[in-house]
């Protein structure tokens, strides 16, 4: 693993105790407004919609707090799944070791609300212990995190700082036929990437307005193709009243080359 790591100002935020319980809450918390769990939602429609070949290997890029990973162990035999943060992927292997995880919300000012959830409530222990957690760069990944029938990249890609060198990478790791699943709200800051790296959100030299998209598109061709986009909305609670609101965009492309 490559150990100089661009460190971008943004990338310290998701190793805080209180993003951590935000994140516990996102992906394992009640509904909230009747929108659904979004790792959940996610992985139910690529399973319901993705003609896959085969349900061997799958990897978890920005796995987060593990919710998406534990939800592909319902269908794969192999999960492998990788998140920059430490706080993160420590969450999440605690709760697959433990069976229980607590956390608190806040609730306003200095009030906070204390959480429990058992993850024998959503998947067994078996179909839990698929998924193998590792803390890495998405960008420098290892060289065995390869031969997958599915690579997910939830929220991931405008929080990269090099997100083209993660693209250009999938053709190494996913098998011919396999599938890139990314989704995104393509929230492009300079926190996170530099604006040279870019997918979309920008206006090139030609004055042309450049879509996140056009952005993928042209990086996956011609060894990739869009079989399918979707909108899935989500929610992250910040306070009892306070909330955020998102649509990402989830598209799935198949490897053809």
């Amino acid at each position: 693993m490559n150990q100089n790591i661009p460190q971008t100002p943004g990338a310290a935020l998701y190793e805080t105790s209180g993003l951590v319980s935000q994140y516990m809450d996102f992906h394992y918390g009640p509904d909230i407004f009747g929108v659904p769990n979004f790792p959940a939602a996610c992985i139910n429609f690529l399973h319901s919609t993705l003609p896959f070949k085969s349900f061997d290997r799958c990897l978890d890029v920005g796995c987060a707090v593990g919710r998406s990973s534990f939800e592909m162990a319902k269908y794969f035999t192999h999960v492998d799944a990788i998140d920059y943060s430490s706080g993160f992927i420590d969450a999440a292997k605690s709760l697959q070791q433990n069976g229980i995880a607590r956390y608190t919300t806040p609730t306003e000012g200095q009030l906070t609300l204390d959480c429990q959830l058992s993850l024998e409530s959503l998947v067994s222990s078996d179909i839990s212990n698929r998924v193998n957690f590792h803390t890495g760069d998405a960008c420098e990944l290892p060289k065995s995190m390869c031969d997958y029938d599915l690579v997910f990249a939830g929220n991931l890609i405008d929080r990269l700082y090099q997100p083209k060198l993660f693209l250009d990478s999938m053709s190494h790791r996913i098998r011919n036929g396999g599938w890139l699943v990314i989704t995104s709200p393509y929230t492009w800051l300079e926190d996170y990437t530099p604006t040279h790296h870019w997918l979309g959100g920008y206006t090139d030299k030609n004055g042309n307005s450049i879509d996140t998209i056009t952005g993928l598109s042209r990086t996956l061709h011609p060894k990739f193709k869009l079989h399918c986009q979707e909108n899935v909305p989500f929610v992250i609670r910040e306070t009892a009243r306070k909330h955020q609101h998102t649509i990402a965009e989830l598209t799935a492309w198949q490897r053809t080359g």
